[in-house]
């Protein structure tokens, strides 16, 4: 009989045997490092070296399409077609030096992906010959099949038609021999398909509102730009053990496995020395990073053991966004050249810290301003405390949206696990700036004493010098200060940024925009423009002291203290979405032309599907390898068990073999237990699983899944994870979690 050999390189869902766990731990054990060379030992020569920026556009580019894309760039203008024709032809020669043979649009369609369709430059001419075409309607629009794509009703499942638009604002970038052109994808009717046309939408909402109060105090600012610095947490799994996990394979986490002795209590993982296996994998895929742009600096151990960060340098939002989604994509790609898989699920293992993906958000202006760095004079710190206030006041308005934005099936696991913020939504500022606000909430007018005369005569309310990094930070929070940022600590590590930052974005240009109709209002009623401003803060401050807080966020007496200041605590995606049905939110992201009530809808049920598909798969999952593979070695083991009895009491005799036959007898009782156990839960189950799948209504089937199915996957766990240390280590079929975890 022929039979397909296994290897570690045969990614086969029935691999989960003695023999295959046996031959994939000797695989890893026999793992060296591999190594490659940088094109030079200094970043600065070779970074962004495939990017089409400003330095090849110079280069490729006559004067006008240069100017064109920069107007594009920095004003939003629209680049006419002729000058769209010679971009196009500039970027296909500068792609061609690169070894580009196809183009691409590349976009974030709303699986959580990017997505891509390859064409060729090259284009059959008469006589047999060819040549090598891209012109500026190929670089501008593309039409992709949108038909299987997420849509959320937005069309019928047979209206084919999706649009693909170029974003010059992100540049486009040569990926192996094809060069990548960013873009928005729409539906035929213009709605949005995609993460980035929101993300887009609401950098441009935040810059108006926040430009319009910056003039209050600086008229130069004619820009305000919001930054982004993601933090990437992740998991290193060897290929062969991740080939022998079936689980791990289609779900991205282990649905199985005891908790080890040892996982990170130690804590000697965190900031230890890196693996070398590990690093080679590191510089890899930075330097390919950095080649593409992207300004990977920092790298270090996590928590766990087997974890790792990596981090960028500060960016503008969507061009932060686009890297971050190539380099998850980047980082897989590398992963396998070393014998790695990325695990990027937030919580692949049960019993050590999941991952997550730290957003760090600030506002920057044309003239060089941070708006949240605190400053040495009352004037610029006036401006900002502005800034900062509204968006405290704009956490504690639209709490709701910000939980809703970083739901997720996989961060459901994380959140509030002791190693994550909880899904309470508070703010944390420090000791320090809450004291200021608390003085600045009881009596602005007490500190303007007589010896500020001079400061009274600009019009600046005597606001005392701000410290930075005056406190420490507090890991608990999921929306921290951190001296001259906000950092959004709740987002999973999976998701794709532009879901958060949109949210935020937009809920704080929202709040902008309430607070200088309110200041104007003050004006226009006789106050003083300075006076007008510290007024509002002062109201502000007042009404959303209940989302500061400073304290531990994962104590008990902080759930009751929530509910006290009336603060949400939703625990599950199903509900946390929920938010995206109110009136008044679909009223706001209409208002602020972020989304429209049918976009709104549209990401609701999208994200409802996604939720419940998800847990379907894992459901699935984990009755397949429970019932096909660990019922039947456990009972293979208690057939060895059964027939050890029976040799004992043939050469013992009945009377002598009673005490022997003792341990043998009550473990064979025990994995009956087990074995019975799980195959009637996972009976139950299917049927739980059946029922929701009857149900039409999308929120109801997501919920039915979250509430009914969901709670299974723990309990068959448990007994399977029983079965475990039951089990002759020899027979079980799974790598364990200590071999996933510690072999390197």
């Amino acid at each position: 009989m022929f039979r397909i050999p296994l290897t570690a390189e045969t990614p086969n869902l029935f691999m989960s045997t003695p023999l295959f766990r046996s031959k994939a731990l000797e695989d890893v054990l026999h793992r060296q490092p591999k190594y490659a060379e940088a094109p030079s030992s200094k970043i600065s020569e070779f970074f962004g070296s495939s990017v089409f920026n400003e330095d090849a556009m110079r280069m490729f580019l006559t004067e006008d399409a240069f100017l064109a894309v920069q107007q594009a760039i920095h004003k939003g203008e629209r680049i006419e077609r002729k000058m769209a024709d010679q971009v196009a032809s500039g970027m296909k020669e500068w792609a061609a030096s690169k070894g580009a043979t196809h183009y691409t649009h590349w976009f974030q369609p709303l699986t959580g992906l990017s997505a891509e369709k390859h064409d060729a430059f090259f284009e059959p001419i008469a006589g047999g010959r060819s040549i090598e075409r891209f012109e500026g309607s190929m670089l501008v629009q593309q039409e992709p099949d949108a038909s299987s794509f997420p849509s959320g009703g937005i069309r019928n499942t047979f209206e084919a038609r999706g649009y693909t638009a170029w974003d010059p604002s992100s540049p486009a970038f040569v990926l192996g021999r094809t060069l990548c052109i960013p873009t928005i994808f729409v539906s035929y009717t213009g709605d949005a398909l995609d993460y980035k046309m929101p993300l887009l939408r609401a950098l441009h909402a935040v810059d108006q509102a926040a430009t319009a109060v910056c003039q209050y105090f600086d008229k130069d600012v004619t820009k305000v730009v919001p930054t982004l610095g993601w933090e990437q947490e992740y998991f290193l799994i060897d290929k062969a053990l991740f080939n022998a996990r079936p689980d791990i394979m289609l779900s991205g986490r282990a649905l199985f496995g005891h908790t080890p002795a040892k996982g990170q209590q130690l804590e000697d993982h965190y900031f230890g020395s890196i693996p070398e296996r590990a690093k080679e994998f590191m510089r890899d895929f930075e330097t390919e990073a950095l080649k593409l742009g992207i300004p990977v600096k920092t790298r270090h151990n996590e928590v766990a053991p087997n974890q790792f960060e990596c981090a960028p340098v500060f960016e503008e939002t969507n061009l932060a966004v686009d890297h971050n989604v190539l380099l998850m994509d980047l980082m897989e790609k590398v992963a396998r050249n070393h014998d790695f898989r990325v695990l990027l699920h937030e919580k692949p293992y049960a019993g050590v810290n999941g991952s997550g993906k730290h957003n760090n958000w600030s506002l920057a202006t044309n003239t060089g301003r941070n708006l949240l760095k605190p400053a040495r004079t009352p004037k610029e710190n006036l401006l900002f405390l502005t800034f900062f206030i509204n968006t405290i006041k704009a956490i504690h308005t639209h709490a709701d949206i910000l939980r809703a934005s970083i739901a997720s099936a996989g961060n459901d696991h994380r959140l509030g696990a002791n190693e994550a913020p909880p899904a309470i939504i508070s703010v944390f500022i420090g000791e320090h700036l809450s004291r200021l606000l608390d003085e600045l909430e009881r009596d602005i007018k007490s500190r303007m004493s007589t010896e500020a005369k001079t400061e009274i005569k600009l019009n600046i309310g005597r606001i005392p010098p701000i410290q930075r990094d005056n406190t420490d930070r507090n890991r608990t929070s999921p929306f921290a200060f951190t001296g001259n940022k906000f950092e959004f600590r709740a987002v999973g590590s999976s998701a794709n940024c532009s879901e958060s930052m949109t949210a935020l974005n937009t809920i704080v240009a929202w709040q902008l925009r309430q607070f200088k109709v309110a200041v104007d209002g003050r004006i226009e009623r006789g106050a003083k423009k300075d006076e007008a401003i510290l007024q509002e803060l002062r109201e502000l401050i007042a009404s959303s002291k209940a989302i500061r807080f400073e304290g531990n966020g994962y104590s008990e007496e902080w759930v009751k203290e929530a509910a006290k200041r009336g603060l949400s605590n939703i625990m599950d995606t199903p509900r946390a979405l929920d938010v995206w049905s109110r009136k008044e939110v679909k009223s706001l992201f209409k208002e602020m032309e972020v989304l429209s009530e049918r976009e709104v809808e549209a990401r609701h049920d999208i994200k409802l599907h996604s939720y419940t598909l998800r847990i379907q798969i894992e459901s699935r999952i984990c009755g397949d390898v429970a019932r096909n593979h660990l019922v039947p070695t456990a009972i293979t083991y208690q057939n060895r068990l059964i027939e050890n009895v029976r040799g004992l009491r043939e050469v013992l005799g009945e009377q002598e073999a009673r005490t022997a036959v003792a341990t043998p007898i009550r473990l064979v009782k025990e994995i009956s237990e087990h074995v019975n156990a799980i195959i009637e839960l996972v009976d139950r189950m299917i049927e739980e699983r059946k029922k929701a799948n009857d149900i039409s209504d999308q929120r109801k089937k997501a919920i039915a899944y979250c509430d009914k199915v969901r709670p299974f996957l723990d309990e068959v766990r448990y007994h399977s994870d029983k079965l475990e240390m039951l089990v002759d280590d020899e027979l079980w079929p799974l790598p364990k979690l200590r071999e996933l975890l510690f072999t390197r």
